[in-house]
């Protein structure tokens, strides 16, 4: 019998809770759909393609202004998952194709993959992105009062440390405008059961590290609307991880945090319908954001 790793899991069946790829037999079809729909996003709509956000780093973005807006649109920045170590901005473009014509304009944002960086410089990166958006959005047709941020899987993880940023210390960000608020899809918002799992044989996180990084205990952010979803088919960890950090934050009168659990949907299936204007949830989340 193997000596338990991290709450009642020993290596193998931790390890078995974060394998998406290993629950998801089929995943490849997901993200070759992903990248597919992407280049449509890419060849229909008006693009601003690897513009530049940080200079330390050299990483850039991708920008979709809104479609046939008048005056400034909400706009959602959206961080590509693949467990900080894989994908790129190229892989999400495809969330254009769902808010674009909906009204909102859409920055994907790209980041040094790790173990190139540790995982304090993925953050910052994932945060300047963020300053960058807010500072620019009116270049490209977008309201720096309604900058949302959304991310899956590690994106969910850099969405959520977003939301827990200190804006006022944040070098680069501009005085007195924050994100609206945003959603985290399968989010890992503590990476310690990540630092004990397979994962870390290529993130090479130590405690000090996992801990600093995760949202589930960094200070909750003062206000904006923040919606965790999972999807309930992912397995027992992955709902941990978004009920914990709910419950870490909760609401107040400037604050709200909510979570859902999508009933059928596993770790890939749960972000598909992003791509579609028409999808119930590309519908809720316009709503939330208030485009037109």
């Amino acid at each position: 019998m193997q000596p338990l790793t991290y709450r009642g899991y020993d290596r193998a069946s931790l390890d078995a809770q974060y394998n998406n790829r290993a629950k998801v037999p089929h995943f490849e079809q997901h993200i070759a759909r992903w990248h597919a729909q992407g280049e449509a996003a890419r060849a229909t709509l008006s693009a601003q393609i690897n513009v530049p956000y940080d200079v330390a780093s050299g990483q850039t973005v991708n920008v979709f202004p809104a479609a046939g807006t008048r005056g400034s649109c909400p706009v959602l920045i959206y961080i590509h998952g693949g467990y900080w170590m894989a994908l790129n901005k190229e892989s999400t473009d495809c969330v254009a194709l769902g808010f674009a014509r909906r009204g909102v304009a859409v920055v994907t944002v790209d980041y040094t993959l790790m173990p190139a960086v540790r995982m304090d410089e993925v953050v910052r990166q994932c945060r300047n992105a963020v300053a960058w958006t807010m500072t620019q959005a009116a270049e490209f047709g977008g309201d720096p009062q309604r900058v949302w941020v959304a991310g899956h899987s590690a994106g969910g993880h850099l969405t959520t440390a977003v939301a827990a940023t200190d804006w006022t210390h944040f070098v680069g960000a501009p005085r007195g405008v924050v994100p609206a608020g945003g959603f985290a899809f399968s989010g890992l918002h503590d990476l310690e059961p990540i630092a004990l799992s397979y994962l870390n044989d290529t993130l090479r996180m130590d405690a000090e590290e996992s801990r600093r990084n995760s949202p589930q205990h960094m200070p909750a952010p003062p206000s904006g609307d923040w919606h965790m979803l999972v999807g309930g088919a992912e397995g027992a960890e992955y709902l941990r991880q978004s009920v914990d950090l709910a419950a870490a934050w909760g609401s107040t009168p400037s604050r709200r945090v909510s979570m859902e659990v999508i009933a059928g949907a596993d770790h890939f299936s749960l972000v598909d319908p992003l791509a579609d204007p028409q999808s119930a949830m590309v519908s809720r989340m316009c709503a939330a954001m208030g485009a037109a």
